[in-house]
């Protein structure tokens, strides 16, 4: 049976999140220019990867599948991805490393396997010089399609023919980022991909098809270490709590733009801090995009709660990473254990252009509340000062 939309009482009082979305979708889109270029800009570089809105492009709502995480079957060696030829930098001691040497493209299912582990563990991978773009469509999406099922965005432009590949476009001449810096300090909107499905994604890829010259990089961080980060008491009263994460205002949006929804909204429950299923790591799952509540708490409660991980997550500058897009790179994410956002900094009309391929994953669920050394010496040192205060 699919699942339904969650109903509980008062939910609409809270689904009334600012989305993210801000392009225009297919209003701004002209065609011609598009596959043609102007005397200033050229034409697309992947015209097969040019968006189409189909209005009668419609799909029922998602069935529950069995997600087998492949991350648990890999080698820790990492042999067949990060072999001797291959070289691998990282961003930052917390998340992020850039890699090359290797062909994605070509990777056995060992390598596949190794691929997932370490898109966990590393949080992003930016891979260089790769022919993802290059292949056929068809032939891009098999590889997807071994980490999860392919999901279908139900408000975006796709590659025609291709429902399942998400596509980032920002045409020649699009103005709506700085439209909305009339309205707002910063373009940045952290989030973490489709949350409000019943089983959101886990390994994800986004490769480059056009970009501008300098700008539109985009910002990752880590909700592993953004938990770690909390005090053990906050991490455990965390631990049981669950929150509303809602598509209802995707859609909306999306209609008032004159675009499309091809699969009803919905709405699902998930806990504020979940458990990856090959690493054991546990993470902050809420974002500002698409979670809108806290269940069980009044308004001003959750409200508040939910800020202060939020404003958690974008200050912490030391547990983020900033990848540079380069032609031909593809970067690799886990999206059960981070957040992003694109940055939407330049002005100079270029194309930004982008492809997702995005595999769904487990259902989120949480394991118990449990004190690691490190946690437990902080604690018993936090209660012997309490009680060599008391005397």
């Amino acid at each position: 049976m699919a699942p339904t939309a969650v109903a509980l009482p008062g939910l609409e009082r809270f689904t009334q999140g600012q989305y993210k979305e801000i392009a225009l979708g297919p209003k701004a889109y002209e065609k011609k220019i598009e596959e043609e270029g102007t005397k200033d800009q050229p034409k697309a570089a992947y015209q097969n990867y040019l968006p189409v809105w189909d209005s009668n492009e419609k799909y029922q709502p998602l069935e529950p599948f069995t997600h087998y995480e492949h991350g648990i079957d890999a080698d820790v060696s990492f042999p067949e991805l990060l072999g001797s030829s291959v070289q691998k930098v990282d961003l930052t001691p917390t998340i992020g490393s850039e890699i090359r040497g290797i062909q994605l493209s070509s990777l056995t299912e060992a390598g596949k396997d190794q691929l997932a582990l370490l898109a966990a563990q590393r949080k992003v991978l930016a891979f260089r010089d790769q022919d993802l773009a290059d292949l056929a469509i068809e032939d891009a999406l098999p590889f997807g399609a071994y980490f999860g099922r392919l999901h279908i965005h139900p408000t975006s432009g796709s590659a025609k023919g291709y429902p399942e590949v998400h596509l980032v476009h920002r045409g020649i001449g699009d103005t709506t980022a700085q439209q909305l810096l009339t309205e707002r300090t910063s373009t940045v909107a952290w989030h973490s991909d489709v949350t409000y499905e019943n089983q959101p994604p886990g390994t994800t890829f986004l490769y480059i098809l056009d970009k501008p010259t300098t700008g539109g990089d985009t910002l990752f961080v880590n909700h592993v270490e953004a938990y770690h980060r909390l005090s053990p008491a906050f991490q455990e009263r965390l631990h049981g709590l669950q929150a509303v994460h809602s598509g209802i205002e995707q859609s909306e949006s999306s209609r008032s733009r004159g675009g499309v929804v091809k699969r009803e909204p919905v709405t699902s429950v998930h806990p504020v801090v979940r458990t990856h299923p090959a690493t054991g790591e546990k993470a902050l799952f809420v974002n500002p995009q698409f979670t809108r509540f806290i269940v069980g708490y009044k308004k001003e409660e959750s409200d508040a709660l939910l800020k202060f991980l939020y404003d958690h997550i974008a200050y912490g500058a030391d547990f983020q990473a900033r990848v540079k897009w380069d032609e031909k790179t593809v970067v690799v994410w886990d999206n059960r254990v981070t957040g992003h956002s694109a940055t939407l900094d330049w002005a100079n009309g270029q194309r930004r252009h982008l492809a997702r391929i995005t595999p769904q994953a487990e259902r989120p669920f949480e394991t118990p509340f449990k004190l690691n050394e490190q946690q437990t010496a902080h604690r018993n040192n936090g209660q012997e000062k309490a009680h060599g205060d008391s005397n």
